[in-house]
């Protein structure tokens, strides 16, 4: 197993950390070794493909969401470092190839979607554009870079890569008028395509359009707001970078100005009244008064704001999304005997998703409440051990996935957060 000394030595402390909770124990155990073990694979080119699970291709998000919770120890464990930096490189020659898409294979050899009606490549498996796509692979950089201090990752690639997701992003700003991307799949459900191929018609607002969801699932409404605060806080981080490594000070000042563009489209156009919760995010909106009220399991989700880093976890608004977002108001918020929180319409309904539980906790400042969504975590996982995509409240025997690596290393990563809280 890569990162040999350094992942055994924190599964020891886990272990004397929580001596007496050995469901939780066993678990971690698991589930920390599980996505390196399984998911990873180095290639001849020196870059790292990493595979969703159960699925043989590799998602800008999901890949840079697996192996986030490792590069804390990389600065100790050259062999982790090397790993984690291939993944970066992997990730930004793909989006070199088509910034548009969200997966790929790990050879141009035409695996995925074939019959998908968009711009195809034999690199790409799906050409879903979602604009969290864009936003992982940099935030993966800044904490590669945070935890080795190892700026040698900041190639050239990288340097056009950052021109590439601005050029993007500047374009999806006016989607309606000035991209060429569309998407079509015949299928039977309607998520899997979007509607007239280009989605529904938005207004200009700064927002960056999203034609799908970090679930996959088409929007309803263009503007994802989720999506655009996280893309706030990466051009920042890629401005900053820009200016301090690249001297490229034209695109950093290009990065800085579309993040401005994009913070005031959501705060003029991103919040609601809600009659019951005061002044609250939406999750989707068009720019021309139309909004969509709820939340979605997948990160980034109005949950998930301060993880990201858009906004404390005390900010008003967002405690009271919060509120919304944890009720049964918000439509993929489902209650059963086992297990309460959110879910998705990707999953059945009253299925809970363990990224929802667990990012419940990461952005909660009540230890006890961490501690019971630990519980619940535990409890529910049908004897496998291991976090599932989402699971029947009610009867957690009843799952989708029986291993889902992106859930499994932020479970990990809740679990590190919740011992180093332990006492506060």
């Amino acid at each position: 197993m890569v990162g040999n000394t350094s992942l055994r030595s924190t599964k020891e402390m886990v272990a004397e950390r929580l001596s007496g909770w050995e469901p939780l124990n066993l678990v971690f155990k698991q589930a920390f070794s599980h996505t390196l073990d399984t998911t990873v694979r180095s290639l001849e080119d020196g870059t790292t493909f990493v595979i969703t699970g159960d699925i043989p291709a590799m998602w800008l998000r999901d890949s840079a969401a697996q192996v986030r919770p490792y590069v804390t120890f990389a600065a100790d464990d050259p062999e982790l470092a090397r790993l984690i930096k291939g993944v970066i490189k992997r990730q930004f020659l793909f989006l070199l190839i088509d910034p548009y898409a969200n997966a790929f294979n790990s050879a141009p050899d035409n695996q995925g979607h074939r019959e998908d009606q968009t711009m195809q490549s034999p690199w790409i498996w799906e050409r879903k554009f979602e604009l969290d796509s864009l936003c992982y692979p940099v935030q993966l950089c800044v904490d590669y870079i945070g935890a080795t201090e190892d700026f040698s990752v900041l190639d050239e690639t990288v340097h056009m890569g950052f021109a590439r997701i601005i050029q993007v992003m500047r374009t999806e700003q006016k989607h309606d008028k000035e991209s060429r991307y569309s998407f079509v799949r015949h299928a039977e459900s309607t998520t899997d395509t979007l509607p007239f191929g280009t989605g529904t018609r938005t207004n200009f607002t700064g927002m960056v359009w999203s034609g799908f969801r970090p679930s996959d699932d088409a929007c309803q409404f263009g503007y994802l707001i989720p999506s655009n605060m996280f893309a706030v806080v990466i051009l920042r981080h890629m401005a900053k970078i820009l200016r301090s490594v690249f001297s490229d000070f034209h695109l950093a000042s290009e990065a800085e100005m579309l993040a401005n563009e994009i913070d005031f489209g959501i705060q003029v156009y991103g919040m609601v009244d809600h009659s019951r919760y005061g002044r609250i995010y939406a999750y989707e909106t068009d720019g021309y008064g139309n909004y969509n009220l709820m939340d979605d399991a997948n990160v980034p989700s109005l949950l998930s704001i301060p993880y990201i880093g858009y906004r404390d976890e005390s900010d008003p608004v967002y405690m009271n999304t919060r509120r919304f977002v944890l009720s049964e108001d918000n439509p993929y918020y489902y209650s059963g005997k086992y297990a309460k929180g959110v879910g998705s319409p990707h999953t059945p309904e009253g299925y809970v998703w363990p990224i929802a539980l667990i990012m419940q906790g990461l952005t909660s400042s009540d230890q006890e409440e961490r501690e019971s969504l630990l519980r619940m975590l535990v409890s529910t996982t049908a004897g496998t051990n291991m976090m599932h995509e989402s699971f029947d409240a009610s009867r957690p025997e009843n799952y989708t996935r029986p291993w889902f690596s992106w859930a499994n290393s932020l479970f990990c990563q809740f679990v590190l957060n919740y011992i180093g809280n332990m006492g506060n």
